[in-house]
């Protein structure tokens, strides 16, 4: 029996799409996460790559369901009053692996217990049991409050379509195409003038160019002011298509930045500077853009960090000239130029 309440409360949450080296890719997926005691839940579960069941790309059908069985509206779906709290970012089949937990009503509280890793229909606590997490109890109103918000309107909008604007068409076509692979629409535009506003509302970023002027970015940022979209503008650093990929992964990120997992990353020729607020897996990568504009890339570091700041060694070859390093975990994005 759990004595103390936890709070409990939602955020919007990003699991991060890339593109990666090899030619293979990450899908973008937005989701509602928990936030327990005023930190994600997801962060208490080592490093996981997995998403809540309150998706954002789900039918509205699906997303209601999902809300109206966290509040015992309908009968568990796993033996044991077993409810799935984090699956799959790419398929959602219990057979990939899921964080089950037991949801249970006590009076006018909801209590979550018995967390497990699972991926059949039932769950072994002792081999695959979270030992370290919960039991947790929540108050009935603030947990029914909550949920309850996202089936009056209140769900979060993915707006996971971004404008292109630049003159390297070319750039842009690659760009767009790599985009709509891992799950995020993308068109291509010479401007935004003329566009009229219901257009502009549906986009969650709008990208220039790195060879965009002045004047361009001004009226592109006055046509969306004018539109009353807030929406998140990306200049692109460089011609290089997955670290453009991961600038506007970072800018597509809702997440309340106190929530964030890797919250900071500087760089210089001598190494990066990364924080991150859980331990969790961390990738750079460095791009470079030489005299002739080929690119380089190198694999920085890949590993688990503890929470805190950490300085990482850089290799001067990949530090030299134009040259970008992109951080990574499952839900973070961040991307820094390289100070000579």
């Amino acid at each position: 029996m759990c004595a103390e309440y936890a709070t409990f409360g939602l955020a919007p949450a990003m699991r991060a799409g890339g593109v990666r080296n090899d030619g293979g890719y990450q899908v973008h997926r937005d989701f509602v996460d928990f936030i327990v005691d005023g930190r994600p839940l997801l962060f208490q579960l080592s490093d996981l790559d997995a998403v809540s069941p309150l998706a954002s790309d789900v039918p509205p059908a699906i997303f209601t369901a999902q809300v109206r069985s966290l509040l015992l509206e309908s009968p568990a779906p796993l033996p044991g009053g077993r409810y799935v709290v984090y699956g799959c970012p790419e398929c959602e089949d219990l057979a990939c692996g899921a964080v089950t937990a037991v949801i249970r009503g006590d009076g006018e509280d909801f209590v979550w217990q018995d967390f497990a890793w699972q991926t059949d229909e039932h769950a072994d606590l002792e081999l695959n049991g979270y030992h370290g997490i919960g039991p947790f109890r929540f108050r009935g109103a603030e947990y029914r409050t909550a949920l309850s918000a996202l089936l009056n309107g209140s769900a979060p909008d993915p707006r996971r379509r971004i404008l292109l604007i630049g003159a390297r068409v070319a750039v842009l076509a690659k760009l767009a195409a790599a985009l709509r692979t891992i799950g995020v629409g993308a068109d291509i535009a010479q401007d935004a003038d003329g566009v009229p506003a219901d257009e502009l509302r549906g986009y969650g970023a709008v990208f220039l160019g790195h060879a965009a002027g002045e004047q361009e970015r001004a009226a592109v940022r006055r046509a969306f002011e004018r539109a009353g979209v807030p929406v998140a503008h990306v200049d692109g650093l460089a011609p290089i298509v997955p670290l453009l990929v991961a600038q506007i992964e970072h800018a597509l990120d809702r997440s309340p930045a106190e929530q964030r997992r890797l919250t900071g990353l500087t760089v210089t020729d001598g190494g990066a500077d990364v924080e991150v607020t859980s331990a969790c897996r961390v990738t750079l990568t460095a791009y470079r853009l030489d005299r002739l504009s080929r690119t380089h890339t190198h694999e920085v570091f890949d590993g688990v960090l503890q929470a805190g700041r950490h300085r990482l060694a850089l290799d001067a070859k990949a530090a030299r000239g134009r040259s970008f390093v992109v951080a990574r975990t499952s839900t973070s994005v961040l991307v820094a130029a390289v100070r000579q």
